[in-house]
């Protein structure tokens, strides 16, 4: 591809993962997110909680200078207190709908565009299809908040089932099949790909992305480990690109960029965010991992 890779999409970063020591909304946050607004490769942020509301309105007033497109995950409020949104008991599913709305609120509060959350656990066989009844009214609940506050998005991202976080939504089916119900009442609703949990899944770009081609509006770049349970980065932990014994690297994030140019998701008409999440091991430098990061991008970018 000739043609910059800013024409088509917003490049952006997860702050949280690249800088893990944040994801319990503590820590070096501030300090953090200045180093990725200065960095003007990337022209958007994903942010997470920030429990300290002095610390959230310096972040904000960062945020604002910089010309950043904001999006909210609301992933690690729900992962960190074990909080599950398709629970079966009803006061669980409650608090975790309303751990999402509290992550709304701050999402409106920083400026956000969009707020990604996940599925809860899958129970498995015949009570399945009740988790997804569930999660269903889970999603419109919080759809609904959303909507009464203004425009921002909601966005359900699709984790593995089987692996390691085991949430019920789970394969791109069931994913299109929670869409289709939720678009019919809310149309601030939409689906989430991520390049690193596509092995954990068993399916390509192409079976991951097109069955919800219609429904996606926005994407993640990264990788994992699936053949060495004994590695500290086995499962979801997004190691770096390239790593010995992970399943992306240039080629697999080439086809991945050429799936969603295909299929008109990367676009010059409304470029999506399309962010890394990649998160150092133990004994690596998060600047490091995320300029790792960067070249695969450019390199994958070259090769489409």
């Amino acid at each position: 591809m000739q043609d910059s890779m800013y024409k088509f999409m917003k490049v952006g970063l997860i702050h949280f993962m690249a800088y893990p020591q944040t994801m319990k909304g503590e820590g070096p946050i501030l300090e953090t997110i200045q180093k990725i607004a200065e960095d003007d490769f990337f022209t958007a942020i994903e942010v997470s909680w920030i429990k300290d509301a002095k610390v959230r309105e310096k972040v904000k007033k960062i945020l604002e200078v910089s010309h950043l497109t904001i999006a909210y995950g609301a992933q690690p409020r729900l992962l960190v207190k074990k909080l599950n949104i398709n629970s079966f008991n009803g006061t669980e599913r409650q608090e975790a709908v309303d751990e999402v709305k509290a992550g709304v609120d701050e999402a409106y509060e920083i400026g956000a565009k969009g707020l990604a959350f996940l599925s809860g656990k899958d129970p498995g066989g015949e009570e399945r299809k009740q988790a997804l009844k569930l999660l269903i009214s889970s999603i419109k609940e919080v759809c609904a908040y959303a909507k009464s506050k203004g425009d921002l998005g909601i966005t359900l991202e699709i984790f593995d089932q089987k692996i390691d976080k085991k949430c019920l939504i789970g394969p791109t089916e069931d994913a299109r099949m929670v869409a289709e119900e939720v678009k019919k009442e809310f149309d601030n609703f939409g689906l989430m790909v991520d390049l690193s949990h596509l092995p954990l899944l068993g399916e390509t770009p192409a079976q991951a992305i097109i069955p919800v081609k219609d429904y996606l509006v926005h994407a993640h770049m990264g990788n994992c480990i699936m053949k060495d349970k004994e590695h500290p980065g086995y499962g979801d932990q997004h190691p770096r690109f390239g790593i010995e014994g992970g399943e992306n690297d240039v080629k697999e994030l080439t086809e991945y960029l050429k799936v969603l140019l295909d299929i008109g998701f990367l676009n010059t008409q409304n470029p999506p965010i399309v962010s890394f999440e990649v998160k150092p091991l133990a004994d690596e430098s998060s600047e490091v991992v995320i300029a790792n990061a960067k070249r695969v991008l450019r390199e994958a970018w070259v090769k489409i």
